[in-house]
């Protein structure tokens, strides 16, 4: 009996990392796509300076 109940926390905790790490992910991926956008901005706006100037 005291090893099932021990199994029950082990899995409950695991879960609960599994989730945890999971949110971590999304934020990162979520991050990561803001700065991929201001990249592309600042890139853009580079860009639109170099041509203007050689106009």
């Amino acid at each position: 009996m005291q090893g099932m109940y021990a199994t029950g926390i082990i899995s409950i905790i695991n879960l609960i990392i599994i989730l945890v790490l999971l949110g971590f992910f999304i934020y990162g991926f979520v991050l990561f796509v803001k700065l991929a956008k201001r990249g592309i901005k600042a890139l853009d706006i580079y860009i639109n300076e170099k041509n203007n100037n050689k106009l």
